[in-house]
């Protein structure tokens, strides 16, 4: 551990983990700044988040008053209130990611001086694997949304509807939420188009801000768990050819570096637990609304608009899956270091130092868990949950409409 040869200099291995993270983030404002951060940086910052702040409220208040106040089909008031929820979710998500810019900080910086405190090639490899995994969620979700919602955004848009003003019939771009007219009416040109392009715009941000909080959750899991294996392996290594000083030594540093992870864990915890409960509600509307959209409109409308809301359906299922698929590798992966702990060799240790064992194993014991707002803990039976319970209210939903 300590006592071995410092690896090559390499490239910035903690930039390679986080990079996408920035990128997602750093469009829309919300990638938090630091000391190294200039002037221009910031207000550029700050006129980007003016900017989404507004085409988000553009996409939101609109359909909101459209809803309430104009129309009076039941059929088009449902199939507004699914996209609204995306927008909302993602302005609220917005807001937490910007409210706990300091968390997000300081959970980069800690990460940066784990791997600054690398000094094992070995050590580094398992790191870099669980970076790579990070980095590779981090993409598909990225791909999944921007490539569910987007296309089926602009496939609304672009498919030609006419509306008869009069004896005239004329082409209408249909948005993604429906517009208040008395703001915008979609009839005229070009404010229908000017309106569809914002809209698109708009769309872009919040799935952004919904890719970059999947991601930073991604991201920060994986490197708690390439932390807690790099611990395990040190814990394998402990035996009874070390002499009691070194032993005792390394010991301490192995328990120092246990409690500076769980630290990380508890921080990454009070970071995403809004974030993570959000998502956790929104998602399960979502999935309820998008597959009362597929099974009432499949002989209705486009078969290409269907399959976009069908990507749309596995994109916002991939990603309440890694929320709670993380928060089950983190679980477990706490759990996993006492189990290696009373697995080891510590029966061949010095007495004093195996007795330190106990700490470790006891700690270990204690069920680190990743929640959604404090009350759902995450994990794959979670995700079961989320299923049924979308699965339900739809059918619940076309019980209610089909009478």
């Amino acid at each position: 551990m300590d006592n071995s040869e410092p690896v090559k200099p390499q490239r910035d291995a903690s930039d390679y983990s986080i990079q996408l993270n920035r990128w997602f983030l750093t469009p829309v404002g919300a990638w938090p700044s630091s000391v190294t951060t200039t002037v221009k940086e910031k207000v550029v910052s700050t006129i980007l988040i003016i900017i989404c702040y507004s085409l988000i409220g553009f996409t939101v208040i609109p359909c909101i008053l459209n809803i309430l106040f104009e129309e009076t089909d039941g059929q088009k008031k449902i199939h507004a209130v699914g996209p609204l929820s995306h927008w909302c979710m993602g302005g609220m998500n917005y807001f937490s990611l910007l409210f706990r810019s300091r968390e997000i900080h300081h959970c980069v910086q800690h990460m940066k001086t784990d791997w600054q405190m690398v000094t094992k090639f070995e050590d580094r490899q398992v790191m870099l694997r669980y970076a790579k995994v990070g980095r590779f969620v981090a993409g598909m979700c990225a791909i999944f949304m921007h490539g569910g919602v987007f296309s089926h955004s602009v496939l609304q848009g672009i498919t030609p509807t006419y509306e008869k003003i009069g004896n005239i019939s004329v082409l209408v771009h249909v948005l993604p939420c429906p517009s208040f007219s008395k703001f915008i009416d979609i009839k005229q040109s070009p404010e229908g188009e000017i309106a569809l392009i914002l809209q698109l715009i708009s769309s872009i941000v919040v799935n952004s801000v919904t890719v970059g909080a999947c991601s930073l959750a991604a991201v920060f899991a994986m490197h708690a768990c390439g932390q807690l294996n790099v611990l395990m392996k040190w814990l394998d290594q402990l035996d009874d050819r070390k002499q009691q000083g070194a032993a005792q030594h390394q010991l301490a540093i192995i328990v120092e570096h246990h409690l500076r992870v769980l630290s990380f864990v508890a921080r990454m915890e009070a970071l995403l637990n809004q974030i993570c409960f959000v998502e956790l509600l929104g998602c399960t509307f979502n999935l309820c609304m998008l597959g009362y959209y597929v099974i009432t409109g499949w002989n209705v409308i486009e078969k290409q608009t269907c399959i976009a809301m069908m990507l749309i359906y596995i994109s916002m299922t991939f990603n309440i899956f890694i929320f709670c698929y993380i928060g089950e590798v983190v679980t477990e992966q706490c759990k996993q270091v006492g189990e290696v702990a009373y697995m080891s060799n510590w029966y061949h240790l010095p007495h004093k130092t195996a007795r330190g064992m106990i700490l470790i194993i006891s700690r270990s014991s204690s069920v680190i868990k990743l929640t959604a707002g404090k009350l759902v803990h995450l994990s794959i039976a979670t995700f079961g949950d989320v299923m049924k319970t979308s699965m339900i209210y739809l059918n619940m939903l076309r019980t209610m409409t089909a009478s």
